[in-house]
């Protein structure tokens, strides 16, 4: 495990009414994880639907903005290090004009105008196209300069695990929430109430504690955490890790329409229990950090998705109710791969000498992984299904089976991967020294 040489000033966790220094911190979280459903999911079947946007070029178009997306968020975690320099005020205030090109975007890019509809395929998805780079480049600069702020509070193993927990509790929150209300209200109203959620997540950052100051005030540049040795152990795990889940997640609708053929209506209800079960195994997993540690409870949780993925590939039709037990067991599981990976990274960083310098660095690097998993998964999964004679729909024994493989095999292979990684790259690693020239602190 990467050891705590010490524990740093604790984050405002341990003092009096330190749940409301949490809950402020971390309610933007909510607001951020609303708006990725509508951007991620519900925009291609949206433009597809309503708009009768070819689905071949707007795949491409898709692909190419969530790739500038991805490329981009190394780059705006150095720029977040540097406005973080120069002061907490300023890094706000360019969250919060990045928030109000966030909220702008997504209307957008629900509602795109008459004009440019009326054009044609090529004026809409040019639009769409020019539209979601600068929506996904203002979300980004947004998540990554929240998630440092949150690495920059400090604290030791159990403090750490909190600030995150806090942040993506919330977050499972607003998945939760958007996956209701464009149904409900309709998307128009979607988007006003992820506005209001915004501007208040953000109000309620702002009086968010302030990060413990290192005393050295300039982002090191030309340097990037890639040269980190422990960083990319960590990062090779949470890749490994992290493709692992997005297998499943990938396929899930797959499987329980076919390989389950349980009815529609279900469908929300396996998401809801895998998504709640989450956010209420998180107190119970911070509960053993202080025991275990944050790396020995993260391979606990990996070790129960195994199990639970590896009981998955006995069920068949009919077994709706059984898979909702599989829901709520990998539910469980997901709360380590949500509260702990960041804590580790928030730890790291401080070994390294690196608080209050690069955070905006490092975290760029993770989410620009975490975005590579996604990618990995849909490259990993989809045309081995294709491959093996998989098509949606299928009802024959082969390609059920094939299925099988992918949705729960699959991610048991990779979790073990994982799981050993973890072993031997973070838990049996030595402990990581602080960048000379960087006092560490």
């Amino acid at each position: 495990m990467l050891p705590i040489a010490h524990d740093e000033p604790a984050a405002a966790f341990t003092a009096p009414g330190g749940w409301r220094h949490g809950l402020r911190y971390g309610l933007l979280g909510l607001p951020l994880a609303f708006v990725a459903l509508p951007l991620y999911v519900l925009l291609p079947n949206h433009y597809a639907r309503a708009f009768a946007a070819p689905l071949a070029a707007l795949g491409f178009v898709l692909l190419a903005a969530r790739g500038i997306d991805a490329v981009l968020d190394p780059l705006i975690g150095r720029w977040c290090d540097r406005l973080a320099a120069r002061s907490h005020a300023t890094l706000l205030a360019v969250a919060a004009a990045s928030a109000v090109v966030l909220a702008l975007g997504l209307w957008g890019l629900l509602f795109p105008p008459a004009a440019v509809v009326a054009a044609g395929a090529a004026p809409l998805l040019t639009w769409a196209g020019v539209v979601m780079a600068i929506t996904y480049t203002a979300y980004s600069v947004v998540s990554v300069a929240h998630q440092a702020w949150g690495a920059r509070l400090g604290g030791n193993e159990a403090q750490r695990s909190r600030v995150v927990a806090w942040r993506e509790a919330l977050s499972l929150l607003g998945v939760l929430l958007a996956a209701v209300l464009p149904t409900v209200a309709g998307l128009g109203a979607t988007v006003v109430t992820f506005a209001l959620l915004l501007a208040l997540g953000w109000w309620a950052w702002a009086r968010s504690l302030v990060p413990h100051s290192s005393g050295v005030a300039v982002a090191r540049a030309g340097r990037s955490p890639l040269r980190e040795p422990a960083f990319r152990r960590l990062l090779a795990v949470f890749v490994l890790n992290g493709t692992a889940s997005a297998v499943p997640a990938t396929l899930v609708l797959f499987f329980v329409q076919d390989r389950l053929q349980a009815s529609a209506a279900l469908e929300p209800a396996f998401l809801g229990v895998y998504f709640l079960s989450a956010a209420l195994a998180m107190p119970l997993w911070l509960r053993l950090v202080p025991r275990l540690g944050l790396a020995r409870t993260w391979l606990a949780g990996m070790v129960l998705a195994v199990v639970t993925f590896a009981w998955a590939a006995t069920l068949g039709a009919g077994d709706a109710v059984l898979f909702l037990v599989v829901c709520a067991l990998s539910g469980i599981a997901l709360g380590t791969d949500l509260a702990l990976p960041g804590a580790l990274l928030a730890g790291l960083i401080g070994q390294l000498g690196e608080r209050g310098k690069a955070e905006g660095a490092y975290f760029g690097w993770w989410n620009f992984a975490a975005k590579l998993n996604l990618a990995l998964a849909a490259g990993l999964a989809l045309p081995l299904l294709g491959f093996f004679g998989y098509a949606p729909g299928a009802r024959d024994a082969a390609a059920l089976q094939t299925l099988t493989i992918a949705y729960c095999v699959l991610p048991c292979v990779l979790k073990l991967l994982a799981a050993a990684a973890l072993v031997r790259l973070v838990l049996r690693a030595p402990p990581p020294t602080a960048w000379q020239g960087a006092p560490s602190h």
